[in-house]
């Protein structure tokens, strides 16, 4: 299942790591979105299976941000 950015904005933190486990509504990213933070949470249970941003990176809406197995 890939994790989406809901709103355009600069990523702000990565909580977690490829490997790591995750469980339902786990806040995986931050968003920093007009000077706002915008908390990203998981839907289900997994595995981080890849990470597609780095801290510092601007996405647009609808960027895929993670992977979760």
């Amino acid at each position: 299942m890939e994790i989406k950015a809901r709103v355009p904005g600069a990523v702000k933190a990565l909580n977690y790591k490829v490997g790591d486990e995750v469980k339902t509504r786990d806040i995986v990213c931050v968003l920093e979105a007009m000077k706002m933070e915008q908390p990203v949470p998981t839907p289900k249970d997994g595995t981080v299976k890849e990470i597609k941003v780095a801290v510092g990176d601007k996405v647009k809406a609808g960027a895929v941000l993670m992977v979760i197995e």
